[in-house]
């Protein structure tokens, strides 16, 4: 081989690769397009998908792409400490929410990006979120063993002898403890007074002790829903959304525990502006009402909440008459304990 064809087929061969490259950085430059919009998944997901995803992508023309979590800011954080931010709009829980925050993860939100803000609950808005829907936490119980007598109240969901059979419980201290406090007779004003001190704490631990034989651990939303179908659980607590919307089980609002869920921007998102405008999108008032139509949650458009039907009124967390007796999930206590929590209640459902 000559000098001068090794040296052709080298810039040949220099050519094809920059070709490469340059087909590769084309394709990251269209997925960076793409607003990516980030959910818990499931029939959540699925609701957000009908009332707010598709409308928009309809209507915007703006390129959309949905992914899922279970939760956590790992993600978000990896993505800031690296620079390489690939989510946008974030759904998140509102004590990760202000975890994030503070460690600087999230965009500080900008009221006046919201055409709508006036019709938004200004309880939904906080410094790095604004509100998606308010969710809750209810005692959920089989018809089929227990027709319409079955368990009411977190105390009657603790006896096992007049209504026998297993408990479903999320795998985490957060809601848990406050449900054994709770059944334990304590009132729902006191809860986080109680739960604030160790007494309170061991009281709460002591109360799930006298459960633990039937007590069965679910981790996702849909978990309780397939368990209590299947005969695997007789009585568990569950999102009261996913309950309604199955329409086949039986729930008490006695105790319900709520609160609200968030949209949040990770900082440097990309597409910052985009993620503004599909927020001001789902907070119209007739896709906020087609979103509590899909799953029934609360809603956070005061306009929406006006508007909603009356047959979908009683199964929202948010209704008055639901609201007797019910527990807000108190944020900035687990902010400050939830740490601490976490490592007993871990040791103590590894204990046999």
């Amino acid at each position: 081989m000559t000098v001068a064809s090794a040296r052709s087929r080298c810039r040949a061969g220099i050519s094809k690769l920059a070709a490469l490259l340059a087909l590769a950085a084309a394709a990251t430059s269209s997925m960076a397009a793409d607003l990516t919009v980030v959910g818990f998944g499931g029939a959540l997901q699925e609701a957000f998908r009908s009332a707010y995803f598709e409308p928009f992508k309809k209507q915007g023309g703006i390129a959309l792409v949905e992914d899922s979590y279970p939760g956590g800011y790992a993600r978000q954080k990896a993505m800031v400490e690296t620079g390489n931010v690939t989510w946008d709009l974030v759904q998140m829980d509102e004590n990760e929410m202000a975890s994030a925050c503070e460690q600087g993860l999230l965009e500080p939100i900008d009221r006046k990006q919201f055409a709508k803000a006036q019709d938004i609950n200004p309880a939904a808005f906080a410094k790095c979120g604004v509100g998606a829907f308010v969710w809750s936490k209810v005692l959920a119980y089989d018809g089929r063993k227990f027709g319409d007598n079955g368990p009411r109240t977190w105390a009657e969901f603790w006896d096992t002898r007049r209504w026998p059979g297993k408990r479903g419980l999320r795998k985490q201290p957060r809601m848990t403890l406050e449900i054994a406090l709770l059944a334990d007779g304590v009132p729902a004003a006191d809860v986080y007074k109680v739960l604030a001190t160790k007494a309170g704490q061991d009281r709460a631990f002591a109360k799930l002790d006298q459960l633990r034989p039937s007590i069965v651990w679910w981790e996702s939303g849909a978990q309780p829903l397939e368990w209590l179908e299947s005969g695997t659980l007789a009585a568990t607590a569950a999102y009261s959304g996913r309950i309604a919307s199955a329409n086949q089980f039986r729930f008490s609002w006695d105790g319900q525990l709520y609160s609200m869920d968030y949209w949040t921007i990770v900082k440097g998102s990309p597409h910052r502006q985009q993620a503004y405008a599909l927020l001001d999108s789902m907070f119209d008032a007739q896709r906020q009402v087609a979103f509590a139509q899909a799953i029934p949650y609360g809603v956070t458009n005061t306009r929406a909440a006006a508007a909603m039907p009356e047959a979908l009124r009683p199964l929202l967390p948010t209704s008055p008459q639901n609201l007797r007796n019910a527990l807000l999930l108190d944020t900035a206590f687990w902010v400050d304990h939830e740490e601490e929590l976490l490592q007993r209640f871990t040791r103590w459902v590894s204990q046999r």
